[in-house]
């Protein structure tokens, strides 16, 4: 990836935006919106499937317009047409970057490498209807001839992340013919627990490994097979209890599972991008094939809206400027992800490592290091139980953190009269967030309920909530496969629009790698009968010495 611009601050427009963010500390949210009555008109786009309020935030129409030049400047539209051209963006890996192949439903050729991957994409979406489709009707029989009544979906990071959040969310549509279960952590505490409960006559394994050799879910399959083999006996029955998503066939076969059951993953799908391919095999087990077809529509959508929308008028362009107005020129060091929705409690974990694993990077394109900031921290959970737990912290905390309040209006499962008590605290949220309270406020209040004025100046300012705390809110009609879709593209084309800005390489993951490396090497070290490696630093060297120590005296 060669382009001249490697140092956004040396922008124009981000030289501008400094000097309007050094204007716009000196304002307050409530009063932008108390003199103008069409905030919300102008800071907001209705898409068919979510509606997205960006207008809690501390901009103007001049901010906007300075970061739709940042926008410009930085490419962004050109970079999106080298994106669903299937250029290689993934400079460090060589890689195009086409998840959203996996989606487009257009008809027309994805050319990847000069070569259409459509064919390939519609083979591999055929199997998995296929698959689906026998074991759901219970036309698939273990090695007892009993139909399959559980799966058990084994892989780390994307490939675990991706289905568990999306079968989770979707699960008021799950005929509850099979039984989901997810296993990533080698903690063999997880995988005990869920063998604990199954019967292997009915059971069948997803294993979602690209090189099937990752550390964390070789370790859990390698269990999972003696657990099954302890109960078969015939290695033969493993074909018809395990399935995988992987490019190593050599190995997978080698393993017992059947070369019909491999399905293939492709390196231009980076895995935190990977549910809508065969990763999502769990997704279409757990709601059937059209459930599938109707989150990859969704995406579908969203991928049309970015593509053609103008900048000024773009869902994921603007959810992703603002997020770089509150991160580089506002100063703001982290974000909340804070779902109004039981269903949807797994999304924040899910967007923590598609936002963080993308763009925590700290050197640019060329390979310098930046002086600005990239991802904040990103974290959250489902709203009303964070109310009660670190919501303190956002309204009166030191630190200002902006927050998506994600809600639907139609709940999955209607309980009389919960829907809008939860909603009203969604909405309170945000306007608590927004217009805060001041001391004069605190003071009528405390006043009108009879407290004595020398109380009440002891009190005030413990009881003042600055607010200007700013809010994304995203509303979707109900959380259906198709509005999903629509929300987790959002945030997919989001995070890609603020790498080109940040000039950052979005789609690499290295900081992943290293401690699996340092890992590999420190584990036969932890046998007693092993010496402990005298290079290792003296903290390091000490813990391991301690853990063996302790653990012989076990």
């Amino acid at each position: 990836m060669t382009n001249p611009i490697t140092r956004p601050i040396d922008l124009p427009s981000w030289k501008a935006l400094q000097t309007h963010a050094a204007h716009m500390k000196g304002q307050h949210l409530k009063d932008l919106f108390s003199s103008d009555q069409d905030r919300f008109s102008k800071f907001s786009i209705q898409h068919p499937n979510l509606l997205l309020d960006y207008s809690k935030n501390l901009i103007t129409e001049e901010t906007r317009a300075a970061l739709l030049a940042l926008a410009r400047e930085s490419e962004v539209e050109s970079w999106r047409s080298k994106m669903f051209a299937g250029e290689h963006i993934n400079a460090t890996e060589d890689r195009a970057v086409m998840h959203v192949a996996l989606r487009d439903n257009s008809g027309k050729p994805i050319l990847i490498d000069g070569v259409d991957a459509r064919p390939a994409i519609q083979a591999e979406l055929e199997r998995m209807r296929k698959l689906s489709e026998q074991v759901r009707s219970g036309h698939w029989k273990g090695y007892t001839g009993k139909a399959i009544t559980d799966v058990v979906s084994i892989g780390i990071g994307g490939s675990n992340l991706g289905p568990l959040m999306v079968t989770e969310a979707l699960n008021a549509y799950s005929d509850k013919r099979l039984t989901m279960h997810y296993v990533s952590n080698i903690d063999g505490v997880q995988i005990a627990e869920v063998l604990a409960g199954l019967s292997p006559e009915t059971t069948l394994f997803v294993i979602s490994s690209k090189t099937f050799t990752t550390l964390e879910t070789m370790t859990n399959a390698k269990t999972a097979e003696a657990w099954f083999m302890a109960a078969a006996g015939d290695r033969a029955a493993i074909a018809k209890h395990f399935v995988a998503v992987s490019t190593n066939r050599k190995l997978v076969t080698a393993f017992g599972i059947a070369e019909e059951n491999i399905f293939d993953m492709w390196d231009w799908v980076g895995g935190r991008f990977s549910l809508w391919s065969a990763i999502g095999l769990p997704i279409v087990l757990s709601l059937g094939y059209e459930a599938f077809v109707e989150l990859l529509q969704g995406a579908y959508e969203m991928d049309q809206h970015f593509q053609s929308a103008p900048l000024e008028e773009n869902a994921p362009v603007l959810l992703a400027l603002v997020g770089i107005w509150n991160r580089n020129f506002l100063g703001y060091p982290a974000h909340a992800l804070l779902p109004y929705d039981q269903c949807l409690h797994r999304f924040p974990a899910y967007m923590q490592q598609a936002e963080m694993e993308s763009n925590g990077k700290s050197v640019n394109w060329a390979g310098e290091a930046i002086s600005y900031g990239s991802v904040p921290l990103v974290w959250g959970e489902v709203g009303i139980n964070g109310q009660h737990a670190f919501y303190q912290m956002l309204h009166q905390g030191t630190d200002i953190i902006p927050a998506d309040f994600i809600g639907s209006v139609e709940p999955n499962i209607v309980v009389e009269g919960h829907h809008d008590a939860l909603m009203a605290n969604f909405f309170a949220q945000t306007q608590a967030l927004m217009l805060g309270c001041d001391a004069d406020q605190v003071r009528r209040d405390l006043t009108a309920k009879g407290v004595p004025a020398a109380r009440i100046e002891e009190i005030v300012e413990h009881k003042v909530h600055r607010g200007n705390r700013p809010t994304n809110t995203l509303l979707l009609p109900k959380v259906t496969a198709k509005a999903l879709g629509s929300l987790i593209a959002l945030y997919e084309h989001k995070i890609f629009v603020q790498g080109i800005i940040w000039r950052i390489h979005s789609f690499d993951q290295w900081g992943v790698e290293l401690g699996k490396v340092l890992a590999a090497g420190i584990q036969p070290e932890l046998n007693l009968t092993k010496a402990t490696n005298p290079g290792h630093d003296a903290s390091t060297r000490n813990l391991i010495d301690y853990y063996k120590r302790a653990k012989a005296n076990q």
